[in-house]
């Protein structure tokens, strides 16, 4: 995404960089791009607590202001809560490399005048193409019949086991947002028949699948369950025991969306006892930690929460955390300049930067 620059958003009168906070362990394109533009302070070049570092990064002596924006990593790792905000008092906007805010306190946010920029659908097709990949994956046996043949397996033991083919599947996803869409319209492409659940039924004149407003009937429909929806007190383990019994014995689950949406204790239990057939996931409970008893089975295919990164989706991140922070920085300094720091709080929900340039101080 290409973006403009304004004067004011390079930094204040001073003609120094604004100090922008990084809480993202990799150092990569947009790691580079920030250093070019900003006064970087890295949470894990400093070795440091996250509550601490952030203490310390806004008394920092000598530095100019204290840093007024953070980029953060999704997934969970680090949670924006009011201990957060209270570390770091001087921040007002949060922009995070995720499309999903369930760990952005978002109430806690606005209540504070913090403004919030996430991802927006920057990584929607790549997420849809993992899942379908991963489906094919666990139906097909891919992984497994690779390490099969790597193994040397082959000349002793013959023909790998057959897979189950994908066209004709039943195929439920639970969320039907942007990702959810996109893997739909993937899926109806190999001729699966799709059907879905999420919190209302979509508009019937654009949408044909069939809706289900509960996920246990969508499974009892379904010999493929995707998991695509967002994480919040309402699909928290939305995928529970109850409904992976009403998927069944020769069920799949593909997850994309997050590893709270599914009870992963009670998922292992099915696949251990032959409950569902197979499982594809890109997100787990407690990442970067995955439950010993995946590891060792071969009905299941795990990726390491990738679903999102591709070399292209990481350029379009790059541009679009970069074209949010100037559009941010623009409109703080110029409310700067003209009210009281205290007065100059923006709210902007998580849109693309385009947008947020047309925000205005209240």
């Amino acid at each position: 995404m290409a973006s403009t620059v304004g004067a004011a958003a390079r930094g204040p009168a001073t003609g120094g960089k604004p100090s922008v906070l990084y809480l993202r362990r990799a150092d990569d394109g947009l790691a580079a791009a920030l250093r070019a533009r900003y006064r970087v302070h890295s949470l894990y070049d400093s070795g440091a607590p996250l509550l601490a570092f952030l203490a310390a990064s806004a008394a920092a002596p000598g530095a100019g202001e204290p840093p007024r924006a953070a980029v953060v990593v999704g997934g969970g790792a680090i949670q924006v809560d009011a201990a957060f905000l209270d570390a770091a008092p001087c921040l007002r906007c949060v922009v995070t490399t995720a499309a999903g805010l369930d760990h952005v306190d978002l109430a806690e946010c606005a209540r504070r005048g913090v403004a919030v920029a996430g991802a927006g659908e920057t990584f929607s097709t790549d997420v849809a193409d993992h899942a379908v990949g991963l489906l094919v994956d666990v139906l097909r046996r891919v992984s497994a019949a690779d390490r099969f043949v790597r193994r040397g397996l082959w000349p002793a033991r013959g023909d790998y086991p057959l897979g189950s083919k994908l066209s004709g599947k039943r195929v439920g996803i639970i969320g039907l947002g942007s990702i959810g869409t996109l893997i739909a319209r993937r899926l109806q492409a190999f001729g699966c028949t799709i059907s879905y659940h999420s919190r209302r039924a979509k508009d019937s004149a654009t949408i044909s699948y069939k809706y289900f407003p509960t996920v246990i009937n969508l499974a009892l429909e379904s010999d493929v369950l995707v998991v695509a929806c967002a994480l919040n007190d309402q699909t928290r383990h939305i995928v529970n025991k109850e409904v992976l019994e009403a998927l069944g014995k020769d069920g799949v689950i593909v997850n994309i969306a997050r590893g709270g949406n599914v009870d992963e204790a009670a998922l292992i239990r099915a696949l251990k006892a032959g409950g569902i057939a197979g499982a594809g996931l890109d997100v787990f409970e407690k990442e970067p930690e995955v439950p010993a008893e995946l590891l060792s089975m071969e009905n299941v295919v795990l990726t390491a929460h990738e679903a999102v990164f591709t070399v292209e989706s990481a350029s379009d991140l790059s541009d679009l955390m970069i074209g949010n922070l100037e559009a941010f920085f623009q409109v703080y300094h110029a409310c700067k300049s003209h009210v009281a720091e205290h007065e100059c709080h923006v709210w902007f929900a998580p849109v693309a930067a385009a947008s947020l340039k047309n925000q205005v101080c209240t």
